[in-house]
This record gives C-alpha cells, sequence and structure tokens, in this order.
C-alpha cells in the first residue's frame, strides 16, 4: 500500500538515495544535460531545482547550504556563478525533461534532463503579437488617419510634377525667343546686304 507516500525512494536507502541525487545533480550542472530514467529525473528536479534557486542569492550562508547537498566545490562555484547569471530573469522551471523513448534491457523509459537556459532550440525569442483588429466604429477613424497621409503624399507629387512642367515650359519659351532673335538678325542682315548691293549698282551706272 501506498499511504503517506510523498516520494519515489528509488529502490534505495536514504544514504544511498541522497548520495545518487547530489552526484547527479552536480552532473547537471556541469554538463547542463544528462540522461537518465524518468522516475531519477522527476526525483532530481525536485532536489536540483530548489539548489539553483537558492544560488540566485550569493551569500556565505546560501553557499553553505547548497554545499551541503551538492559536496564538490567546483560545481558550486560554477553554479552561483555562471548558472545563476543565466537564470536570474526566470522564476522558476529551470529544467526540462524530454522523453526519449524505452531502454531495451528492462524497457525502462528513458529521457534528458536538461538546463531550460541552455538550449538553444526552445529559448528562441517570441513572436511579436499582431494587434487585434476590431469592427467598430472607431476602425473608420484609424482608416482616415491612415488614408490622409497618402492624400498629403499625392498633393505633393502633383505640386512637385507642375513645377517640373512650369520650368519645362518655361524653358521651351526661352528657346522660342532665342530662335525667333537669331531669325531676325538673319533678316536684318539680308537687308543690308541687299541695300549696299542697289548702292553699288547706282555708282556703277
Amino acid at each position: 500500500m501506498r499511504h503517506g507516500k510523498k516520494f519515489n525512494h528509488l529502490g534505495r536507502k536514504a544514504a544511498h538515495r541522497k548520495a545518487m541525487l547530489s552526484n547527479m545533480a552536480c552532473s547537471l550542472i556541469e554538463h547542463k544535460r544528462i540522461k537518465t530514467t524518468v522516475a531519477k529525473a522527476k526525483a532530481l528536479r525536485k532536489f536540483v531545482e530548489p539548489l539553483i534557486t537558492k544560488s540566485k542569492t550569493d551569500t556565505t550562508h546560501s553557499r553553505r547550504i547548497v554545499f551541503s547537498h551538492l559536496r564538490q566545490k567546483e560545481v558550486v562555484t560554477e553554479l552561483f556563478g555562471e548558472v545563476a547569471s543565466k537564470v536570474s530573469s526566470r522564476d522558476g522551471g529551470y529544467t526540462r525533461i524530454l522523453r526519449t523513448g524505452n531502454r531495451l534491457g528492462d524497457n525502462a523509459e528513458m529521457c534528458l534532463i536538461e538546463l531550460v537556459d541552455y538550449n538553444s532550440t526552445y529559448t528562441t525569442d517570441k513572436p511579436t503579437k499582431k494587434a487585434k483588429s476590431t469592427r467598430r466604429s472607431g476602425g473608420a477613424k484609424k482608416a482616415a488617419d491612415v488614408a490622409a497621409p497618402a492624400v498629403e503624399e499625392a498633393t505633393v507629387v502633383e505640386e512637385t510634377t507642375n513645377e517640373v512642367e512650369d520650368v519645362s515650359t518655361t524653358e521651351e519659351v526661352v528657346a522660342k525667343s532665342d530662335e525667333t532673335v537669331e531669325n531676325t538678325e538673319i533678316t536684318d542682315e539680308v537687308e543690308e546686304n541687299k541695300d549696299n548691293a542697289k548702292e553699288e549698282e547706282k555708282k556703277s551706272e
């Protein structure tokens, strides 16, 4: 019967179970991911997550409490250094269990347990949410606000085209005036030549 069974004893005595969970927690903190059975992973999650929360407050008291569970100085320094800075913005749920199937020998359910913040596959940035579109009367105002800049742009384009046309017309007028001046000069020269020819004929007579 399972009366009062608060946790999984994992088929071990208390000392053996604590030593095993301590070693598994040290391996998880050091390698950031380990492969084990689902039952051990669930027990490890309850064991290691309070220690990770404790590492957020870097005090001597916190370090002594964590060291009493882990018993490895190198792992404690890494937990309070790199891991604590990595999970500082997370309020809990530092580990993830990924089931990988059953073991061939005894058909035990296997899994990977890992630290969430060290897996780049699942920690990508969340896409920004699109603004909800409503069918209320306020939508007409928004449409008008959007249409107003478009109208302003159209007027600016028309003004620029009119300016370009005015410039082109003034250039044409100037060119025509230059042509008329040149024609008048040519006619004046022709008339002068005719007058000179008539004077020479009179002198010769």
